[in-house]
């Protein structure tokens, strides 16, 4: 276990908790220059930057479920499915949030919303993937932090519930 290297209501969290974990920081890529319409990765950038694979990088999508917000949490380089996202949380429809809104509700700014401390509480979803590895990493609360911890102790310190909730991916 590592003390955090940096405070955030995420890492606040596992401490308290006494979960077994590590914290690594990178450096986070400039998004300044990035064209409106081209979509940041940070996953990827935090996967690349930590020589780590990929399944093992999750992000954190705010999404909203027919009037509430929810966190969905997913493989950096999976796509997200609203439909079984909607049948995980037993709603109709589910679509991606506004990052300002997203950013209000979390406490963070996109590309650094963990699953853990939001500012306000939020139902998580986990990807079933996610179980499938010894440990993950996801966002410890801010760009440039990420956060190591079994996929179990993400589960409960969340409270969140898992299901398949990203679409099928193409071999090859």
């Amino acid at each position: 276990m590592e003390r955090p290297t940096a405070g955030t209501r995420a890492l606040e969290i596992v401490v308290r908790a006494g979960v077994a974990h590590h914290v690594h920081a990178y450096e986070a890529p400039e998004r300044h220059g990035r064209q409106r319409e081209q979509r940041p990765h940070y996953g990827i950038d935090a996967a690349l930057a930590l020589g780590v694979a990929p399944e093992r990088v999750l992000k954190t999508l705010a999404v909203a479920v027919e009037g509430r917000l929810a966190l969905a949490v997913v493989a950096v380089y999976r796509d997200l499915d609203p439909k079984r996202l909607a049948e995980a949380l037993a709603a109709r429809r589910a679509v991606l949030a506004d990052p300002a809104t997203a950013e209000r509700a979390t406490g963070s700014v996109v590309g650094g919303i963990s699953p853990l401390g939001s500012r306000r509480p939020l139902t998580v979803v986990i990807d079933e993937s996610a179980l499938e590895h010894v440990t993950v990493f996801v966002s410890a609360g801010r760009r440039g932090l990420q956060l190591e911890l079994a996929p179990s102790d993400l589960v409960r310190l969340s409270s969140a519930t898992t299901a398949r909730i990203t679409r099928d991916q193409w071999p090859g």
